[in-house]
């Protein structure tokens, strides 16, 4: 079974791409990929449960009090993505991975 595809309106076909994976070291908690998503893709978490206390590198981070406390994008249902890609066009950090997926069984 091959990738999912779909028609535009103009009638080209399209082969989506689907979030497969979010990088919590670069991603800033701003909220963009979870604003502009329709499908309630992302969740905030504090960092903290997202990557253990030996992968958290001050040196990534800005010189802040709060680093403990900040709180980073994850993938709370991926398998809801419809393949827009709308949360990759607005990270700055470019966090997001997609890819072309065929149909879950």
């Amino acid at each position: 079974m091959g990738n999912i595809t779909g028609i535009t309106r103009g009638g080209k076909e399209w082969e989506p791409t689907f979030v497969t994976d979010l990088n919590a070291v670069t991603c800033i908690g701003c909220g963009r990929c979870y604003k502009v998503c329709p499908r309630d893709v992302f969740t905030l978490v504090e960092r903290s449960e997202v990557l253990g206390d030996e992968d958290l590198d001050d040196d990534d981070y800005d010189d802040d009090d709060d680093d403990d406390n900040m709180m980073v994008m994850t993938l709370e249902d991926a398998m809801d993505c419809i393949g827009c890609g709308a949360c990759f066009r607005v990270c700055p950090k470019k966090c997001h991975t997609h890819e072309a997926l065929p149909v879950a069984a």
